[in-house]
């Protein structure tokens, strides 16, 4: 029989009217969503399954983010595509901050570690020039 993944929530109020459980993958979406609001980070690393999935107009909002627990640890290694020109340690911190805060007040879990992987740096895009108005300025000269 397969172990069963999911995590159980503590119940905070001395009322226990049954069990709060929370799917793994609950969890990587909001983790994937607090990382991606981050400013200076580009993307998260999909696989070419989510890269598919977002192909086809639906978000793939866990991308990058592989969670282990163990023995009631939870980590989170993300992966993760940054603007070029940010200090990467900054949005690094700031991505483990926002992840553990969001996190803490979505599911009243807290992360043991929030392991950032930086993977690549995306330029800024080159605006390339308007063809029409190109042409119009050279017709205009003669």
């Amino acid at each position: 029989m397969p172990e069963n993944k999911n995590l159980v929530l503590s119940n905070p109020a001395e009322e226990i009217n049954g069990e709060i459980v929370v799917a793994p993958e609950v969890i990587e979406v909001i983790v994937g969503i607090a990382a991606s609001n981050v400013p200076g980070v580009y993307a998260m690393r999909g696989t070419l399954a989510s890269n598919v999935t977002e192909l086809l107009g639906r978000s793939a909002h866990d991308k990058g983010v592989y969670l282990s627990s163990e023995e009631g640890d939870i980590k989170i290694d993300l992966y993760c595509y940054l603007n070029y020109g940010v200090s990467v340690p900054k949005v690094a911190v700031d991505m483990q901050k926002k992840v553990k805060q969001q996190v803490l007040y979505m599911t009243d879990l807290e992360l043991s570690e929030v392991n950032i992987h930086v993977v690549g740096v995306i330029p800024e895009k080159t605006v390339l020039p308007d063809l029409d108005e190109l042409f119009d300025a050279e017709d205009e000269e003669d």
